[in-house]
């Protein structure tokens, strides 16, 4: 079976976490910590990095910081994982979901716009799958309605947008964004630490408070002592160790990406019964998943599709299915009624194929062989 991901490990991080266990620092104190979080913050040109036990924890901690709940409406894309509306739901704040570009599969800008009422006080960017969302128009509206920008780059390591606001021209990475940024560092991810998250932020404030929630709302001077409810959310030393040994060797692991993505891209090309995912010329994508989607007029759908893949020794994963459809949503009172159809035509009829480091290119030959037969 050619499994849909492996991480690759490389580089220093046996020495490193070696190191931690050698040393005795291998909970959530240590100097690994400490390097993960300025070397990954300086990599998308942030001030701060908080690192965090996980993508979905990054997210709750960036809900939290930025003080949204009861009454406060927070617009992101149905098209997305769980974490983001969990995080919200969880704050006592209300998703405000939108359907996504039928070509990029990112949320859609105009209908971001239709969405920001009076209680709006929050745009959840998502990257979505490797292929960054357009920011200057969000940037504008957020500016307009005095809105913060959660970017969630949990897809994203790496990619980089061009912005044209403002005469500005120039290329940003991802991460670097939003009023505040998260990261998820799980093993499918370009920079991984196993499990592992962070949030990014060029705000003194937003730090400190990031730092206190995801250690319980210690007090510095005072410990015991808490004002506020906060989380354990730490991440520890040897996870950190672990990322720092991945960012050393990020132009190599983007490389790797592209270069798979890339032979993907030429193989799939002339195969009629099967959608690619865009690129807009404003975007350097990962290829962090490689996505296709089956035209209408194959009958099958896309868990079929997956079933006659694996026949074939070829692992899948399905695309998500929309916040707008999830019962324990519908349970709680949210988005009935609702119809996304771009959002629902993709979790129907799409899927990622075999993305992972650890691909030689004669494995992608095999997958895409195995794609045209089943389609044939």
């Amino acid at each position: 079976m050619i499994p849909v991901s492996e991480p690759l490990l490389a580089g220093n991080e046996l020495d490193y976490v070696r190191d931690c266990i050698e040393t005795g620092w291998i909970s959530s104190a240590g100097s690994y910590i400490d390097r993960f979080e300025r070397g990954w913050a300086a990599y998308c040109e942030m001030k701060h990095g908080i690192a965090v036990s996980n993508g979905t924890t990054a997210l709750q901690v960036a809900v939290d910081a930025l003080r949204l709940g009861p009454g406060d409406e927070i617009i992101m894309p149905s098209f997305t994982i769980i974490s983001c509306a969990l995080a919200a739901v969880r704050a006592g704040a209300t998703p405000v979901v939108v359907d996504c570009d039928p070509d990029i599969w990112c949320m859609d800008i105009d209908q971001v716009a239709a969405a920001i009422t009076p209680r709006t006080r929050s745009i959840m960017v998502v990257h979505m799958y490797g292929h960054p969302v357009d920011m200057d128009p969000l940037w504008d509206l957020a500016e307009k309605h005095k809105l913060s920008i959660i970017e969630d780059a949990a897809e994203a390591h790496g990619c980089e947008y061009f912005s044209r606001r403002g005469g500005r021209n120039s290329w940003q990475r991802c991460g670097g964004l939003g009023t505040l940024s998260v990261f998820s560092f799980f093993a499918n991810k370009l920079v991984t630490t196993g499990e592992g998250g962070m949030v990014l932020t060029d705000s003194d404030a937003l730090a400190e408070r990031c730092q206190s929630l995801r250690n319980l709302c210690f007090q510095p001077h005072q410990r015991f002592n808490h004002e506020e409810l906060g989380y354990n959310f730490r991440l520890t030393n040897i996870q950190a160790a672990i990322g720092v040994a991945q960012i050393e060797r990020m132009a190599q692991i983007l490389a790797l990406k592209r270069h798979n993505g890339g032979l993907y891209d030429r193989l799939l090309a002339d195969v009629p019964s099967i959608v690619l995912q865009a690129k807009r010329d404003w975007a350097r994508v990962n290829y962090w998943m490689y996505g296709v989607v089956l035209e209408d007029d194959v009958a099958m759908d896309a868990f079929e599709f997956a079933k006659r893949l694996k026949t074939k020794g070829i692992e899948t994963r399905p695309f998500f299915k929309g916040m707008h459809e999830q019962p324990v949503f519908h349970a709680r009172g949210l988005f009935a009624g609702m119809r996304l159809p771009v959002t629902e035509r993709l979790y129907r009829r799409g899927l990622y194929l075999p993305s992972g480091m650890t691909l030689t290119d004669a494995q992608i030959e095999t997958v895409v062989k195995a794609v045209k037969e089943v389609l044939a």
